[in-house]
Formats: structure tokens, C-alpha cells, sequence
């Protein structure tokens, strides 16, 4: 639970999918980064290996480290993407970058 205003608020996935995805939609890289890890996870969401890396790519390309990572790691196991090592390392050294 999070504390909000005096009071304590559950945690809700499904709520916060809906609020990442319009951010997302509107380019906010944070929210993209987390609608990926929502979809990566399945919370809130029907797991979806593909949409997670869709989400993640869009924040990567943006310059977002841990989705730059994330999206190397993806490559790397063929985890929403075809497995491709060089893809992987690019990615990756991107992040490291």
C-alpha cells in the first residue's frame, strides 16, 4: 500500500497500467519504461513478452538506460524479439555508455 495524503491507498496494477499506457502514448519515457515492465512482469496485464518489448524499445530509443539494458537482456534470450546477440551487445553497450 502507498501512503497518500493521511491515508493509506492499495496498490492497484490494473489502475496503473491505464495511467502508464496514456502517458505512453504521449511519449513519456518513464511511463514507457514502466508499461514495459508491467507487461514483462504481468501485472495489472495479461503477461506479453512482445508488447513489453515494444514499450521497452521506444523508451530505449529515447535514451532511457535501464530500458536500453532491459531491451539488450530481451535480444539476448529472444524474450519478445528474435534472440540476436549482436543486437544484444549494441544494446547493451548503449546502456553502459
Amino acid at each position: 500500500m502507498l501512503y497518500d495524503n493521511g491515508r493509506f491507498v492499495p496498490r492497484d496494477y490494473a489502475e496503473a497500467v491505464t495511467w502508464y499506457r496514456k502517458a505512453s502514448n504521449n511519449g513519456v519515457v518513464e511511463a514507457q519504461f514502466n508499461l514495459s515492465l508491467m507487461y514483462d512482469k504481468g501485472d495489472g496485464v495479461e503477461q506479453d513478452y512482445n508488447a513489453a518489448a515494444k514499450w521497452c524499445r521506444l523508451a530505449a530509443e529515447q535514451g532511457h538506460r535501464d530500458a536500453q539494458y532491459n531491451l539488450g537482456q530481451m535480444y539476448r534470450h529472444g524474450q519478445g524479439v528474435p534472440k540476436d546477440m549482436d543486437e544484444a551487445v549494441n544494446w547493451l553497450r548503449k546502456a553502459s555508455a
